[in-house]
C-alpha cells in the first residue's frame, strides 16, 4: 500500500534514532509530527554510513556510542506508532544490522512495532528477492532509492517493487544540504512516473538529498509528491543541543519544520 500524504506537498522528516538519546528522538519525532511532518525516517545508526553525509555520520557516532542498537530503533518505533497512529512511520537502515539482526525476525518485529515500510539503502533491487518476499510476507512496504544516473531498467524495476513511495535522490552524492534544487531531481522524478503513474494518482514519488528549506519544498512541490528533510534537521538538533541542551531540539524542530510552510502558504503579489 502507498504511504499516504495529508500535505501538498507531503514532507518527510529523517532522525537518526538515539540522537540526542533515544527519548529526545521520541519527542523530537512527536514534535515533528504535531508541526506538520507526514512520515517519519527513523534511521538505525550504523558505523559505516557510506550513502550519507558528515551530519548523519557524526549522528551516528552519537547514537552508537550511547548503545543504540536495531532493537531500541524498533522499540522506539512502537512508542511513536502508539503516541501518533495518524504519521507514516519508515525504517530507514542499512543491510547489516538486518542481517545481523535476522532478516524474517526484523520483518516481524518491524510490523509489531508499527512501522508502515522500510527503506534498505543499501540493497538494490535487482539483489532483493528474499528480502521482497520477507516483506510482503508480513505486509510491509519496501522503498528502495532512484538515482539520476539509475536506467530506466532500474527506474522500472523499483517502480513495479516499491510500495511506499519511491525516494528519488536529487543529485548524485551523498547526503547533505545543498543550496538550490538541481534539475536533475525533476528530470528524474518525471522518467519515474512513466511506470508510478501521475501525481497524486499513483504510486507517491518523493525527492531527497539536500532538502533543506522552504524554497526547496516549494520547487519540490513542483513536479513530486513530498521532500524528504534529513541532514537540516539533524545539524539543527546538534547545534541546538550543543548550545542549549537537548531538551530545546524539540521545540527548534517544530519552529523549523512549520517554517518550511511558510514559502508555500505565502500569498502570490
Amino acid at each position: 500500500m502507498p504511504i499516504g500524504f495529508a500535505h501538498k506537498p507531503g514532507l518527510v522528516v529523517y532522525l537518526t534514532a538515539g540522537d540526542p538519546s533515544l527519548e529526545g528522538t521520541q519527542a523530537i519525532a512527536l514534535a515533528a509530527i504535531d508541526a506538520g511532518a507526514d512520515v517519519i525516517e527513523l534511521g538505525v545508526p550504523f558505523s559505516d554510513p557510506l550513502a550519507d553525509g558528515p551530519i548523519i555520520q557524526r549522528a551516528s557516532e552519537r547514537a552508537l556510542a550511547r548503545g543504540t542498537r536495531l532493537r531500541d530503533v524498533l522499540a522506539l518505533a512502537g512508542q511513536i506508532r502508539a503516541a501518533r497512529s495518524e504519521a507514516g512511520l519508515v525504517l530507514f537502515t542499512y543491510l547489516n544490522p538486518i542481517l545481523r539482526y535476522g532478516l524474517s525476525r526484523f520483518v516481524e518485529d518491524a510490523v509489531a512495532a508499527g512501522a508502515d515500510g522500510v527503506l534498505v539503502t543499501d540493497i538494490i533491487v535487482e539483489e532483493a528477492g528474499e528480502y521482497l518476499q520477507e516483506m510482503e510476507r508480513v505486509g510491509l512496504a519496501p522503498i528502495f532509492l532512484a538515482a539520476p544516473t539509475s536506467p530506466d531498467e532500474r527506474l522500472q524495476a523499483i517502480a513495479a517493487h516499491s510500495r511506499g513511495f519511491v525516494y528519488a535522490i536529487s543529485r548524485v552524492g551523498i547526503t547533505g544540504t545543498q543550496r538550490s534544487m538541481t534539475a536533475d531531481a525533476r528530470a528524474l522524478v518525471e522518467r519515474i512516473r512513466r511506470w508510478t503513474g501521475p501525481v497524486g494518482k499513483g504510486l507517491p514519488v518523493v525527492v531527497g538529498f539536500g532538502i533543506s528549506n522552504a524554497e526547496h519544498v516549494a520547487q519540490v512541490a513542483e513536479f513530486a509528491d513530498a521532500a524528504v528533510i534529513g541532514s537540516a534537521i539533524v545539524e539543527l538538533i546538534e547545534r541546538v543541543s550543543s548550545a542549549e541542551g537537548p531538551e530545546a531540539a524539540p521545540g527548534a524542530v517544530e519552529r523549523f519544520i512549520q517554517g518550511l510552510r511558510l514559502k508555500e502558504a505565502a500569498p502570490a503579489r
